[in-house]
């Protein structure tokens, strides 16, 4: 955070195209046509793919996703420059402008690796026919996508701090990195900690890994399932390793400061990567619904398309909300104290270290908790509801026996991190002492995603086969 050179500018001004006055509007019914036919095109083209099973090929699931990237990449900004051409009104806010910034780099970057994606694929299907089938599965068309939108998010985030850092507003402090004052452990306690954590840390990377190695080797696991499981897999290594070798690093080093910009994208992705693991285990709660309530149209209702866009609104929720909170808290000031009372930089700590007015971060915490945290549990409760009406109705001691198998598993999980994370944001923070609210973080960024592979696969039949057809493989080859 610069100390110096700072402005006070609040909202800037869109000059436009350089048009005269007279021509405002046939250049206003140009643009707008453009934009319309921009928009129903695409969209023509994503239904026409969705409705007819012959474009369910590859090559129409890339274009699928280009023809949405192209209509989010012209939303950006041509709605923008419509209105300011009707209205005159040519000024955009500071946060505005900032989100403009950061959709448009997202979008640019997405349509760029998309093209690419194609590109290849259109090799494969030419240079080698035969293969084709074989080279382009499901699991890599659908990885490519994911890896574009990934690096995509990640690249608009980087310009996105870049450019924040450089537009503070006024009254900004001198603050340019925070210390995080970590766990409360004894100094002769840290060794035994230290090992602790690693070792749960190992196990989370470890036993995730060895899921989705699992899921792609094993032909009998690609289903709809263990597709979200796999990307709940990826969620939880990502979602740990966030926070936790940062937190390693400083017990081991005992130096306890984070770079200021380095603390925001901490906090960005712990809540991309935690707004992730809620939609996802809510998808998983309505696949299982789907999967015992109607078995016969299982296949019918969870197709592809619909997996790959769960999977993709989950993703593209979450980068929103976590932009909100990030933008939101780039405009504050923060004075002399740079102590966080954590072992990572939490978003609540941080707004109680700020001088500026924390009114609007904290609505949008509670409105965005309510939409992103309360909405996917109420589903969640709400499909193992009808899973269990849908047993009891028909009673059956080995269905029953199945059913609370599954259903306990999954719940065990749902509410040990859905308990903490709404008793850490929803309870009114003076009745929060720091020590329980890093208890709380600690379930749900170690705990939980350490516990996960055992509760999710390592207890399923399915899963437990695959690992050992695995190992039996690698004794064969070893000899």
């Amino acid at each position: 955070m610069k100390k110096e050179n700072q402005s006070s500018v609040s909202e800037f001004l869109l000059l436009g195209l350089p048009i005269r006055p007279e021509q405002q509007g046939a250049f206003f019914t140009l643009f707008l046509v453009m934009y319309l036919t921009t928009v129903l095109g695409n969209l023509l083209i994503i239904l026409l793919i969705r409705l007819d099973s012959r474009l369910h090929t590859r090559m129409y699931f890339f274009l699928s996703q280009l023809a949405l990237t192209d209509v989010s990449f012209s939303s950006v900004t041509v709605p923008k420059i419509l209105k300011d051409i009707q209205t005159k009104q040519k000024s955009i806010p500071h946060a505005g402008c900032i989100s403009q910034i950061y959709f448009y780099i997202l979008f640019a970057s997405v349509d760029s690796f998309l093209l690419a994606v194609m590109a290849y694929d259109r090799y494969v299907a030419i240079c080698h026919p035969l293969h084709y089938t074989t080279i382009m599965r499901e699991e890599l068309c659908v990885l490519l996508v994911a890896g574009s939108w990934f690096f995509s998010c990640a690249h608009a985030l980087l310009h996105t701090l870049l450019l924040v850092h450089l537009m503070r507003w006024e009254n900004q402090s001198s603050v340019s990195e925070f210390l995080l004052l970590g766990l409360p452990i004894h100094p002769e306690q840290q060794g035994m900690f230290f090992f602790l954590f690693l070792g749960m840390y190992l196990t989370t990377v470890l036993g995730n890994l060895l899921i989705i190695l699992l899921i792609r080797l094993d032909s009998r696991l690609h289903t709809p399932m263990y597709f979200f499981l796999s990307h709940l897999a990826f969620t939880d290594v990502s979602f740990s390793s966030v926070t936790i070798p940062k937190m390693l690093m400083n017990m081991q080093t005992r130096n306890r400061s984070i770079y200021y910009k380095g603390c925001i994208s901490q906090m960005y992705f712990y809540i991309l990567f935690g707004c992730v693991d809620n939609l996802l285990l809510a998808v998983m709660a309505y696949d299982r619904y789907v999967a015992i309530c109607y078995p016969l149209h299982y296949t019918t209702i969870m197709r592809q398309e619909l997996c790959v866009l769960l999977v993709a609104g989950s993703w593209t929720l979450s980068c929103g909300s976590a932009l909100l909170h990030t933008l939101l808290l780039a405009r504050l000031s923060f004075c002399a104290d740079n102590s966080i009372p954590h072992f990572f930089c939490s978003l609540p700590n941080l707004l109680r270290l700020s001088c500026s007015s924390t009114s609007l971060n904290k609505l949008v915490i509670f409105t965005a908790g309510a939409a992103l945290v309360i909405l996917p549990l109420s589903g969640i409760l709400v499909s193992y509801s009808c899973i269990g009406a849908s047993i009891l109705r028909v009673p059956s001691t080995k269905g029953i026996c199945k059913a609370l198998s599954t259903c306990g598993s999954h719940l065990s999980v749902v509410s040990l991190f859905y308990g903490t994370i709404m008793a850490l944001y929803f309870t009114p923070s003076l009745n929060n002492s720091n020590n329980t609210e890093m208890i709380a973080s600690l379930m749900y960024t170690v705990v939980t995603p350490m516990l996960n592979p055992f509760i999710y696969s390592l207890r399923n039949k399915d899963m437990k086969l695959a690992l050992g057809l695995l190992f039996r493989s690698d004794i064969i080859f070893s000899k």
